[in-house]
């Protein structure tokens, strides 16, 4: 019995066919169609085949045989056909008395079939059948499949202004209302999407990737505006493949195999962008597999990233009896999709009433005729199989896109027959349609939709991963949406967190990553992506990766090494408080005030002995204030310089130096004076001993100095700038003026010296004729080593080259000239009396006997002891009388 029915149902299933193929010759030259009447008849176009049949060469025009029936193509189709019936049920329609009818052609995949069913809705537009279905005007189309069909058949409806609303075609070009000013679609065009894939790829840091496309209108236009975008992201496409639109054309099979061979031959691309048919992406997975297994490598060579755009992103059936695991990740990207209860029910209906309901729908009469040739069920579990194969086709993205096709034309209708009679024929025109689109907000699912000024529905984009569940593939599971308004890629699903991190994992670059420290060096003619990582130079760094070029340093202030990541500051560098050369320095000026001052003291309260005042009497506080005036000027070449540290360390020292010098040099005349045996040379000495007038003068000189050196040219604080270092430091101003400064004083040094060098021999306890020439002589010797040394140092140390020879300046002074006298008064107090000092110059007078009889005369002047010294020779008679 079951095979009686199985006869019984082909051979009714073939009598519709051969009635319907006769009906529709009668018709126009056999074009065949699914028909529903109605008042206002809405044209659809779909790929129900995927192909036609080219092998015949035949000049006369005629039909060519379609071919490799496509059954996600006629779920489209169904959609469109429920999303009728059901508006056909609703209050909308009821409230103006009309109902709509659907005319759906099959493009074949082809632009030439597609501009025949095209030609069939034109001419109903010029020729209105009254009171038949099949000679109504068609009012709008929706479809076409591919962009290349849509471009072709808008150009057809535009001369009537027949809107057509795409529920598929991407193409750029159609958002152009200028050239297509009836093409209207709800969805977004391909620009939004390879935004959307560029994305994606900037994200996961994929910067070398394939492209395969599919030749004509839609691949090529998706290729170049992902190239163009991909390039402003710094993502280079390394290969192109472009394969034939047609699927049957022999040359597919030589695209299929050289885009493999492509493909392993650069396993650096870990990513591919397809923009191709799902049967081409099917032929190269198969392809892939046969060149992987035939050059015995192992299946995991063969796996990539696919990012599929939403020409095969729903398309599970690509892989074959290939695993996903050997593919590798499939990403693909899908229309916004809505809620398909409305269709699940319509199925149902299909399947409870079986393949008699289809009587009007021949292309759902073809599809079982297919499953009862391959499966030889009967009726119901036919239907029930065919019901099944649509489901596993169910996309919801493009259901709902055919869905708002159908209520945009839907409510643009209404909104035109709210004010008149539209149950008549050509009480409504297309373009009437068409501008009641333009201007009308549509609902769908309570929700308000409009095109925009191109046309386009924009709501962008899910992201889905394809994910293995054993045998089966999961496509629709959304890992992220892209909101194309602010072009955003958000991550919606959590619970793929580990495949996406996993995908975070893959590397897909021409050249790795050059990591901070090193820009990329691009060799003439190669990618962008494909370069070399050279470190930067020294005082150029870079802080990022893959960057361009180095920075600069900041050269005054900042340095860096080669192949740094950042500048570093330079270091500011100068004589420190904290440094320890330092430190002891200032604890010598610091102790050389202390015992300047010690011995201040004790020279006033001893003020009245034969020593201090043999010694200098006042003049030795005056001395003593300077050495502490050199001490504190020493202090001043330590610390970060400043104006006024610059100017007046050197002031103070010039100055302060020069009055103790001159108050030794008065001591020195004092004691050639004293000694002096040439009467004549003793006279002039007496004239031009003024021991507080050359004390002025010789500091006055000085001071005048050290004026004209501030106003003229003063010192003043400067940096230094080294490759790693800043050193700041007191520039003299004028080194004229400074070594005039220095000289001035060594000029006064020398005269003490000599003039203290004539006086050595005299009295041993009271000499200081040898502790000044040691002094001075010290002084010179040091200041003379000062000066190369000063000219050839620099650095942070050369403040303390100076400060050290003041204090060895001071030092010498000061031991020289005091302490030999604090000894005597503290610890030979014996020596320290008139008798000792009496006693002293009688036995140096003795000594001289031979030559010079000398007797000492002591008076008292104002209560103070005085001695005079009187001598003569042989031949002359000489008297001299001071005090010392």
């Amino acid at each position: 019995m079951d095979r009686v029915a199985r006869l019984v149902c082909l051979h009714i299933t073939l009598n519709l066919l051969l009635l319907q193929t006769g009906h529709a010759a009668e018709e126009d030259a056999g074009l065949l169609g699914a028909t529903a009447p109605g008042d206002i008849l809405i044209g659809g176009i779909f790929s129900i085949h995927e192909d036609v049949d080219r092998e015949n060469s035949s000049f006369a025009p005629q039909q060519q045989p379609c071919i490799r029936f496509e059954e996600r193509s006629l779920v489209r189709a169904l959609a469109m056909i429920n999303a009728i019936e059901t508006v056909n049920k609703s209050p909308l329609l009821a409230d103006v008395n009309i109902t709509l009818g659907y005319r759906i052609m099959d493009s074949c995949s082809d632009v030439t079939t597609a501009l025949k069913a095209t030609a069939d809705f034109t001419r109903r537009a010029d020729c209105c059948v009254r009171g038949a279905a099949s000679g109504q005007p068609v009012m709008a189309v929706v479809g076409a499949s591919f962009s290349e069909t849509s471009i072709a058949v808008a150009r057809q409806l535009s001369l009537k202004m027949i809107p057509q609303i795409s529920y598929s075609s991407t193409a750029v070009i159609l958002s152009d209302k200028s050239r297509f000013p009836a093409f209207m679609r709800t969805i977004p065009n391909d620009q939004h999407q390879t935004a959307a894939m560029v994305s994606l790829l900037s994200a996961y840091g994929w910067n070398w990737v394939g492209v395969v496309t599919t030749d004509g209108n839609y691949g090529k236009s998706a290729l170049d505006h992902f190239v163009s975008q991909a390039s402003e992201k710094g993502i280079c496409v390394a290969f192109k493949s472009i394969l034939p639109k047609s699927v049957t054309k022999q040359d597919v099979c030589s695209a299929i195999l050289q885009t493999a061979r492509t493909i392993c031959r650069n396993p650096k691309v870990q990513v591919i962008v397809s923009f191709a048919k799902p049967t081409h992406m099917m032929y190269l997975y198969q392809e892939l597999q046969h060149q992987t297994l035939t050059a015995g490598r192992d299946m995991k060579t063969m796996r990539r990233v696919w990012l599929a755009s939403d020409n095969w992103s729903s398309s599970s059936f690509v892989k074959g009896n290939i695993s996903l695991e050997d593919i590798g990740h499939i990403m693909g990207f899908t229309f916004k999709s809505g809620d398909l209860s409305s269709f699940s029910e319509y199925l149902s209906r299909v399947e409870t009433a079986g393949h008699d309901h289809m009587r009007n729908n021949p292309f759902m009469q073809e599809f079982y005729m297919q499953l009862n040739a391959s499966k030889a069920s009967g009726a119901t579990e036919l239907a029930s199989e065919a019901v099944n194969r649509l489901r596993e086709h169910t996309f919801a993205g493009t259901i709902f896109s055919v869905e708002m096709a159908v209520s945009a034309i839907a409510q643009a209708v209404v909104s035109i027959c709210r004010s008149r009679d539209c149950k008549a024929p050509g009480r409504v025109q297309p373009w009437e349609v068409l501008k009641a689109l333009w201007m009308e907000e549509f609902k769908l699912n309570k929700k308000s939709y409009k095109f925009d000024s191109r046309g386009d529905i924009n709501l962008g984009y899910d992201v889905t991963l394809w994910r293995s569940d054993g045998g089966s593939v999961h496509v629709h599971n959304v890992v992220a949406e892209y909101h194309p308004h602010n072009n955003n890629l958000s991550h919606t699903n959590h619970s793929c967190t580990q495949q996406l991190q996993h995908l975070k994992d893959i590397v897909s670059r021409c050249s790795n990553s050059c990591i901070p420290g090193q820009f990329k060096k691009t060799a003439e003619g190669q990618h962008t992506c494909c370069y070399e990582c050279i470190n930067c130079t020294a005082n150029y760094y870079s802080n990022n990766t893959d960057m361009d070029q180095c920075l600069s340093c900041e050269a005054d202030t900042e340095w860096s090494a080669e192949g740094s990541s950042s500048c570093t500051p330079k270091a500011l560098l100068y004589f420190s408080w904290q440094d320890g050369f330092a430190v002891v320095l200032l604890v010598l000026s610091a102790l050389g005030i202390l015992l300047a001052l010690l011995v201040s003291a004790l020279f006033l309260h001893h003020r009245d002995t034969p020593v201090v005042k043999a010694a200098g009497g006042p003049l030795n506080q005056v001395i003593l204030f300077s050495l502490v005036i050199s001490d504190i000027s020493a202090m001043l070449f330590v610390g970060r310089p400043n104006s006024f540290q610059c100017k007046a360390r050197q002031v103070l020292f010039g100055i302060s130096f020069t009055l103790c010098v001159s108050c030794i040099l008065v001591k020195t005349l004092q004691i050639l004076l004293a000694f002096q045996v040439d009467s004549e040379m003793q006279e002039v000495l007496r004239r031009l001993y003024q021991p507080y007038l050359i004390v002025s003068i010789c500091v006055a000189v000085q001071a005048a100095t050290c004026v004209c050196w501030l106003v003229l040219k003063s010192p003043f604080n400067y940096v230094i700038g080294h490759p790693t270092t800043l050193l700041e430091d007191c520039h003299e101003g004028s080194y004229l003026a400074f070594g005039l400064m220095l000289g001035y004083i060594a000029v006064l040094a020398l005269v003490c010296f000599i003039c203290a060098f004539k006086g050595r021999k005299l009295p041993q306890q009271y000499n200081e004729a040898k502790f000044i020439t040691f002094s001075m002589l010290l002084y010179l010797i040091s200041w003379l080593l000062f000066v190369p040394v000063y000219v050839t140092t620099s650095g942070v140390y050369l403040p303390a080259v100076e400060m050290v020879v003041i204090l060895i300046s001071n030092y010498g002074i000061l031991s020289c000239h005091f302490l030999p006298k604090c000894y005597i008064i503290l610890l030979k107090k014996e020596h320290n009396t008139k008798s000792a000092f009496r006693k002293n110059l009688y036995e140096y007078s003795s000594k001289a006997s031979d030559s010079v009889s000398v007797s000492v005369v002591t008076s008292c002047r104002d209560g103070t002891s005085c001695t005079a010294l009187h001598g003569g020779s042989t031949k002359h008679g000489l008297r001299r009388s001071t005090s010392i």
